[in-house]
Order: C-alpha cells, then sequence, then structure tokens
C-alpha cells in the first residue's frame, strides 16, 4: 500500500504576501488552476554529458547538455507528421539513436498501463508503428538498439521494427502472465517491468507469473459517467482479477530465458521456495550473459540476489540480506549494478546506509553512516569511486544529496528543505529540484560538487499568480507523548489568527509503515501541493495539524519497525496523544478536534476515534482497510506475517472496536477499488450497525483507489469539509 500523495497529481502553488485577498475556492484549491511547472520527461544520455527531455509544448523530444544547459539536437517533432498529433511520453534506445513515442496511453493499475507506441528513427527520420496487433506495454530496447522486446496480452513479443517474433504464447488472463508482474507483485514491489536483456543482446530474461490457483476477488461495475461503460448500460457487470490475501496463495513465480541465436526458450535455474517471491529481475553488464534474479522468502526478512547465466544452468548467491521483522521495499528499489561493483542499502546498523560490494558479492565496506537514513541513490562513479545518495539530513524532514567517496562526504545541496537529482551518465553533472513548504519546484543546473551553473525552472511566476490568495504557511513543532516519544508535526493557522480565540482543529494523518506526512517539501499538505487544500480549511475557520506517529520514516529502523505485528495500535495512540496535546494550546478548543485520512490513514482514523478515549468530536476515514486479512499478502504480511502466524496482531482492527466508535463518522469509498476492497468497508459498516452506532456513508460508483474521474474528487473533498463544518464549528 503506497501513500495515497503517491498517486495524486501535483497542483502546485506557492504562498503570497499578507495582503487583502480573494478567498480561494474549493474548485481552485484542488483543480490545476495553481499548477506548478516542471521539467518532464528528462532521461541521462549513456557514456554522455547530455539529457533529453520533453519540450514546454510537448511537441518535441529534445536534447540538451548538461554542461552548458543549451539545446544540443531535436531529436523528434510532431511538426508535419500527419500519423500523429500528440505523445504521452518516450522511450529512448541505448545508441540514443531510436525513439519510441508512447500515445493512446490507458492505466491498468498503479504503475501498469498499455499503450499504441511508434518507431522513430533520427537518423532517417521515418516513423512506423511498433506493432500492428494491439497495444503493447513495457517496450523495452536491446542493449545494442537493434531489438525491443515488450508484452501484449501476457505474452512477450520480440521486434526489430520490421519483422515481430512471439516468445511466448501460454500467457491468458488470470491465468498465465509473462514479462509483467501480476497485481500484487506490481502494487507492493513498486515495479512494472518483469524483463531483462543480457548485455550481449542475445537473450532476453522474464518473471512468468502463475496465478491458476490465486483466489479471484470481483469488483462490480456499473454504466457511470466520466467515463461511461457502455457495455454496464442495462445490466451491471463485474471486474474479475486475481488478488491474494493475507495468509492465502500467491502466484507461483519462475524466471526464463529466450535465446535468440538457438530460438531456445528454458526455465533458469533460480534456488526459490515456492511460495517466494522474486520481486526484480536485473540487466547487468558484466558478465554479458547474465542477468540478475531478486528472490525473498515470503515472510520478506531474507533478500538474495543471484546472477544467473542465460547460456548455462551457471547459478550464483551475490548477497544475502537478513535484517530483524523485514527487508524494506526501498532496499530493492535503490539496490545498484555497476559494471564491477554493488551497492546495497541496508538498516542492519539502525539506519539505512550504502554497503559497497564487488560484483561477486564481496563485501568492501561500509560506504557512510551517522543517524540518518538514506532515502535515494543515484549511482556510483566507479572511476572516483563515489557514490552519489539522497539523505534525511540536516533532520528527518528534510532531504539533501551527498556525495561521498573514500575518504568524505559532502552535502552538495545547501539549501534547506527537499533536494533530489538526476545525474548525467558521466556524474559529472545534475539537474537538482528543490522546493520546501512554501515554494515550489525549482529545477537547476549543478556539477558534481553542488556550484549552482543556471537555473532551468522556477515557479516564481506562480508564486505572484496566487499572492492575491493570502494563505498561510505550514508551521513545524516537535512534542512529547505521555509515553515519552518525541513526535514531529506541522500545524496550519488561518491567516487572521487571534491567539485569544479558541480554533477547531483538523487533524490529518497517514501514518502506514515508512511513510512521511511532515516534510519540509512542496509535497506538504493533506492533498500534496504546498498544502493548498488545508489552507482552504483554514479559511473556512480551522487549524489544520498533521503529526508523523511511531512506525513512519526517515528515522531509523527502531522507530520505524516498532509497529511490526500489530498495525494499528501504536500509530493510533500517538494519534490521540496529538489530540490531547493539541488541546492543551491555549487557542485550541478541546471538544472541537476533527480526524480524517485516506487509505492506510483511513485505517488510522477509525482505530484513533475508537483507542477508548473520546478525544475526537468526528471524523472521516476515505478508502480505509478494516481487517488486515482483507488486505493483499504481500504488504500485510511484511508488516504482520499471516493471521495463522499472528492472531493476536490481526485481532487489533476497526471491526472488532466498533462498540469503541465515538464520534460522528463519515465513510467513503470507491466501489471500484482495486487496492482496499468495498469489502472492508461493508464488513464495518455491518459492525457499527450491530453495535448500534450511527455514521454516513458515500459510495463512488466505478472510483478506484483515489476516487477521481469528472467531479469526483471535488464531490468527495465538498463532503470532507462540509462534515467538519458540520460538527465543529
Amino acid at each position: 500500500m503506497k501513500c495515497i500523495l503517491a498517486i495524486m497529481s501535483i497542483l502546485g502553488m506557492s504562498y503570497g504576501t499578507m495582503m487583502a485577498a480573494e478567498p480561494l475556492t474549493l474548485k481552485d484549491a484542488i483543480s490545476k488552476t495553481f499548477r506548478a511547472e516542471v521539467v518532464s520527461g528528462i532521461r541521462p544520455l549513456e557514456a554522455t554529458s547530455d539529457y533529453t527531455r520533453i519540450s514546454d509544448d510537448e511537441k518535441r523530444v529534445e536534447s540538451y547538455s548538461f554542461k552548458t544547459g543549451k539545446r544540443v539536437a531535436v531529436l523528434f517533432d510532431l511538426e508535419n507528421l500527419p500519423t500523429l498529433d500528440s505523445f504521452d511520453d518516450y522511450v529512448i534506445s541505448p545508441d540514443g539513436k531510436r525513439l519510441l513515442l508512447q500515445t493512446n496511453t490507458q492505466a491498468i493499475y498503479r504503475h501498469s498501463f498499455t499503450a499504441e507506441y511508434y518507431l522513430w528513427e533520427t537518423d532517417s527520420k521515418t516513423l512506423t508503428k511498433l506493432s500492428a496487433n494491439g497495444p503493447q506495454q513495457v517496450p523495452t530496447f536491446s542493449p545494442d538498439s537493434r531489438k525491443v522486446a515488450f508484452v501484449r496480452d501476457n505474452n512477450i513479443f520480440i521486434t526489430d521494427g520490421v519483422n515481430e517474433l512471439q516468445v511466448t504464447s501460454d500467457g491468458n488472463k488470470n491465468e498465465i502472465i509473462n514479462g509483467i508482474p501480476d497485481w500484487v507483485n506490481e502494487e507492493e514491489f513498486s515495479f512494472n517491468n518483469a524483463m531483462a536483456w543480457s548485455a550481449d543482446s542475445r537473450s532476453l530474461s522474464w518473471l512468468r507469473y502463475d496465478e491458476l490457483d490465486v483466489k479471484t476477488y470481483a469488483l462490480q461495475m456499473f454504466r457511470g459517467e466520466n467515463p461511461a461503460r457502455d457495455e454496464y448500460a442495462d445490466y451491471p457487470g463485474e471486474y474479475r482479477y486475481k488478488y491474494p490475501k493475507a495468509g492465502q496463495q500467491n502466484s507461483t513465480v519462475t524466471a526464463w530465458t529466450y535465446d535468440l541465436q538457438q530460438n531456445s526458450m528454458r526455465q533458469l535455474n533460480v534456488p526459490v521456495d515456492s511460495d517466494s517471491y522474486m520481486p526484480r529481475i536485473i540487466a547487468v553488464k558484466n558478465p554479458a550473459s547474465a542477468v540478475v534474479v531478486a528472490t525473498m522468502n515470503r515472510h520478506q526478512d531474507i533478500l538474495r540476489y543471484y546472477r544467473v547465466s542465460t547460456l548455462t544452468d551457471e547459478c550464483c548467491m551475490l548477497i544475502e540480506e537478513k535484517v530483524p521483522c523485514y527487508v524494506k521495499e526501498e532496499t530493492i528499489e535503490n539496490t545498484v549494478f555497476t559494471d564491477n561493483h554493488i551497492i546495497l542499502p541496508s538498516d542492519r546498523d539502525g539506519y539505512t546506509h550504502l554497503y559497497l560490494y564487488d560484483k561477486d558479492g564481496t563485501l568492501i565496506r561500509q560506504m557512510e553512516k551517522g543517524e540518518y537514513d538514506v532515502t535515494a541513490v543515484y549511482g556510483y562513479d566507479e572511476k572516483h569511486d563515489c557514490v552519489y545518495l539522497q539523505a534525511a539530513l540536516p533532520s528527518p524532514m528534510e532531504r539533501s544529496v551527498v556525495r561521498v567517496d573514500s575518504h568524505s562526504q559532502q552535502v552538495i545541496t545547501p539549501q534547506k528543505g527537499w533536494n533530489g537529482a538526476i545525474f548525467s551518465s558521466d556524474f559529472n553533472y545534475f539537474i537538482s529540484t528543490w522546493s520546501d513548504s512554501s515554494h515550489s519546484y525549482v529545477f537547476s543546473l549543478c556539477n558534481n560538487r553542488g556550484k549552482q551553473l543556471r537555473t532551468i525552472l522556477d515557479n516564481d511566476k506562480l508564486e505572484a499568480q496566487i499572492e492575491e490568495h493570502n494563505l498561510p504557511h505550514p508551521e513545524f513543532f516537535q512534542f512529547t507523548t505521555s509515553e515519552g516519544v518525541t513526535l514531529n508535526g506541522w500545524m496550519m493557522k488561518p491567516v487572521d489568527f487571534d491567539a485569544t480565540k479558541r480554533y477547531p482543529v483538523i487533524m490529518y494523518q497517514y501514518g502506514g509503515p515508512g511513510s512521511q506526512q511532515v516534510t519540509n517539501s512542496w509535497r506538504i499538505g493533506s492533498m500534496a501541493a504546498g498544502a493548498l487544500f488545508d489552507a482552504y480549511l483554514t479559511q473556512q475557520g480551522f487549524i489544520v495539524a498533521c503529526v508523523d506517529g511511531r512506525g513512519t520514516g526517515a528515522r531509523g529502523a527502531k522507530f520505524e519497525k516498532q509497529t511490526y505485528l500489530c498495525l494499528g495500535e501504536l500509530e493510533a495512540r500517538d494519534q490521540v496523544e496529538t489530540a490531547l496535546y493539541l488541546g492543551d494550546l491555549p487557542f485550541v478548543d478541546k471538544d472541537k478536534i476533527g480526524i480524517w485520512g485516506w487509505s492506510f490513514g483511513g485505517f488510522n482514523t477509525l482505530m484513533s476515534m475508537s483507542e477508548g478515549r473520546p478525544v475526537f468530536r468526528c471524523g472521516v476515514a476515505i478508502a480505509p482497510p478494516t481487517n488486515w486479512k482483507y488486505y493483499d499478502s504481500v504488504y500485510t504480511e511484511r508488516y504482520m506475517r499471516t493471521p495463522q502466524e499472528n492472531a493476536d496482531g490481526y485481532a487489533v482492527n476497526p471491526i472488532q472496536r466498533a462498540e469503541n466508535m465515538h464520534g460522528t463518522l463519515l465513510l467513503c469509498h470507491g466501489l471500484a477499488d482495486d487496492n482496499v476492497h468495498p469489502q472492508n468497508m461493508f464488513e464495518y459498516t455491518e459492525a457499527l450497525v450491530q453495535a448500534d452506532k450511527d455514521f454516513r456513508e458515500l459510495i463512488y460508483t466505478n472510483r478506484n483507489h483515489s476516487i477521481y474521474g469528472g467531479n469526483t474528487r471535488h464531490h468527495l473533498l465538498r463532503q470532507v469539509v462540509n462534515h467538519f463544518i458540520e460538527n465543529l464549528k
């Protein structure tokens, strides 16, 4: 489960000066009215100091110099091409001479989509369809740039742009999947492409998911609107897909390879139990006829990387990572394989740090250390023995880009706030991205020591545009609970705040393992985008507050993993403690505090309102899990193990606490939520009915976990606002 903020659009806005202001409307607060500008589609070109990007008018793919920031070439232009009038994204070949232009994109789940791709030859200026036989998924260039592998209808194909070869034929919906992950692996291991070429371009390897024995979940579908589904115009139907719940049967995953020279296919020799995971298959350069396969046991506390030959039965374990409780998903996301080295993130010493191995898996050294977490790895410059990373510095609420060599480490983005980077392939330059809780995104060109060479893009115009609304800034604070736990939070007060008055408070939270809502970044706020929706709430006379409780991220393994085996217990206590702390402030009306959240935040809302201390007058839970046995196997078992192993932990849930629910409750759910099924809400509302508890319930037809489409998001958030106005004002 990912924080709902990960899948919301970046709306973008900065705060204006204190002046007579036009009130912000709800539509403006949640629409693209104040959308921030960003530099999109950045791709560093291999073995150069250049990068490619989509032009500001979204009509061209252009290359730029990292060194000068100037445009080098136009690789593709829609002008005078009657075949295409737009494109959504692109894939560039390793040699930079071929482009795949993504069009007619249709989303499937969180990461997956189908699209129709066009192949553009930059030398000959020719454009052809990648395949005339239907939309494709995850097109992947071979290292020699001559071939493209892709998935269609759960089968793998390879084309050179003229001839199309079907590699697999057993793929079938809800049965066998080749080259892309099943629902739960895509969602919880955050990947979409399960194919990897060997470096010599001779072999293509992939993961195969057999989900025949996985139980099916059916979502009820109606015609609806935006979009209308005419196939359900007279009778409702079902969307059926495989969804393994906690403790239930998972897909059986195996690794396969196809030898283009021999026209032969075989299973790779990867040692793995039948109920284990293969969360990645990885292309490596050395040796040229191998790939790397990651495996993980079902408890997810042992991660192994195997180097597997695509030509023989040779399989060698490179690294085995064992840590208490569970291996974090970010460990897999941030592992780096270079020509001769492997960099592994690990929290084995209590914080996430980087460990350098040679290509055969021999540990060389820990690359850096300290009481902070590494949160991203940008790459390793083998020539200079230097790694570039992002770390939660100077505080857990911020991020810095850091350069680390064998002798020293240097923060190369000194400005406080949220810093990220995209490095050139030679690591001589990077594009920095910066924001803080009051300023939207700034893109700058820097050298690898952090010297800023030029500003590529800022959002000064946006900040000037919204000055007329006179919005408040988030204020950061800390407090210590009665259990002696120090927690970080932010608070937003009305712009005309009067310390002699007592204000009602709306608490927003998420609280899932490893998540963060209290960040000095433009992502701050319940709907992100500089807390613009929360600023709207302050205009209605509320104080808005948010606190990251125990189990949240960037404060080390001990803080994050203490909720292991009992999700919801400590998290709810910390939200209640937050309400008690806020209620003691002289400008807060302690009898008028509400709480809300989405997804895990909805679960935490219900747990907090039934914790036993009646501190919340009202609350809103959107798309909440209500019993972890209803949620997917990978996420739930990572933190809870199985219901069979941890019955006591699973018994701590909102359904079991229904009789203790205190406060006026609004429940909201999308009827087509493929992530947190409507089953969660229906079972919970039945428990509330039997406990004789009053509540309101909103169902959104054909809407998924994000609950959007047409006027849906506006309607949903208007109900949230009205619920708090009715119960707290």
